[in-house]
């Protein structure tokens, strides 16, 4: 069975209790989620008079994935993130060889960098790296992280932190 959103939540936040960490991923994510979508711009081809590109046809399963996790508005929320970063991607697959590369090695590289800043002021290792899946939770996890400081998904913030134990992640969404 697939596991479930605040399944995924949960063991994503046990790795990321320091607000610090949790503040670096607001960056980093977007960051790496931008950079796959201009790397994979370019590697396109065409179903009658449309063209797809690999970029695109990644952020649609990712979003089924998202959309079969249990929890439709989490999982819409992040396919409409993604949607933005990859459409705000595309264009930069159209300049020069040096530029699409430059874009997109620097995004991603750049992205890396400061999630693994985040995880030295955390003092732990990344989700991924004992669940490649975290590599998918994570930008629903910023989603999320959104969305909870807005005010939406009190029960599923709540449901994570029993999960996960004392965390920070109500300090960055409910501020003192």
């Amino acid at each position: 069975m697939a596991r479930q959103a605040t399944d995924l939540m949960a063991q994503y936040a046990a790795y990321h209790r320091d607000r610090r960490n949790i503040a670096t991923h607001f960056v980093g994510i977007p960051l790496i989620v931008f950079a796959v979508g201009v790397l994979l711009a370019r590697g396109e081809f065409h179903v009658g008079d449309y063209t797809v590109t690999l970029g695109w046809l990644a952020w649609a399963a990712a979003t089924l994935w998202y959309l079969t996790r249990g929890n439709l508005v989490l999982g819409l929320a992040t396919a409409l993130v993604n949607a933005i970063l990859m459409a705000l991607a595309h264009p930069l697959a159209a300049g020069t060889t040096a530029s699409w590369l430059g874009w997109g090695l620097g995004s991603f590289i750049v992205g890396w960098v400061i999630q693994f800043v985040g995880h030295y002021y955390e003092g732990r290792k990344p989700a991924f790296v004992d669940d490649l899946i975290g590599l998918l939770v994570g930008p629903m996890f910023v989603v999320g992280e959104a969305l909870f400081a807005l005010g939406w998904g009190r029960e599923l913030l709540a449901e994570i932190e029993r999960r996960a134990g004392p965390t920070h992640l109500r300090d960055l969404t409910h501020p003192a």
